[in-house]
């Protein structure tokens, strides 16, 4: 069973923040720095609103008025930032999602916030391509998910190795996505993995 975590007093987030900027060697109460822990404090409030959030919520509401379409549905190039749970650095990317649906679909940006509902945690990159299409195969029950993700990770490229224009990318695949070569192939032809690591 999760253990949920207790919540921490805003004053007490800020103070951590003066803790950090002392042990980095500065002095919070100069003028530059005054309202840094205010202001840090307002931007963790942002990039982790995704623990607010039930991505699976956005997929609820569904159109079944499709004309008997059901070929695949593809959404490419959804950017997202996160945080690696690591380092806490920035992880910086983009979304390749697609499914094949059976008798309904969903509004193209609901596929959009359930990768931004995911991306706005601490996150791992692996963690994250199996969340979201985890995600819309249970909510959508779609015949196939397939997710790729590509991003770069600022804790290896500002830090430890420093090994810069370095991309991760992560797929997961489920249903005929993962059982049908095919199918598959033609999910990597529409979202063209080659022509977008190459941008």
């Amino acid at each position: 069973m999760a253990i949920k975590p207790k919540k921490v007093s805003r004053s007490a987030a800020e103070a951590a923040v003066q803790t950090l900027l002392r042990w980095a060697g500065e002095d919070p109460e100069r003028e530059g720095l005054k309202d840094t822990p205010k202001r840090v404090v307002n931007a963790y409030g942002d990039w982790f609103s995704g623990y607010l959030a039930d991505p699976g919520e956005y997929m609820l509401r569904t159109f079944e008025e499709v004309e008997g379409y059901d070929e695949m549905v593809v959404l490419r190039d959804i950017a997202f930032e996160s945080h690696c749970e690591h380092h806490m650095a920035p992880i910086i990317g983009r979304a390749h999602v697609g499914y094949l649906p059976t008798k309904r679909i969903v509004g193209i940006s609901k596929l959009a916030r359930v990768v931004d509902g995911y991306a706005r945690r601490f996150q791992v990159q692996e963690k994250l391509t199996a969340q979201v299409a985890g995600c819309i195969h249970d909510v959508l029950k779609p015949r196939g998910v397939g997710v790729v993700i590509e991003a770069v990770h600022q804790c290896m490229t500002t830090r430890g190795v420093h090994k810069r224009g370095v991309s991760m990318v992560t797929s997961k695949m489920l249903g005929t996505f993962r059982n049908d070569a095919s199918t598959r192939a033609e999910f990597l032809r529409f979202i063209d993995i080659e022509r977008g690591m190459g941008r």
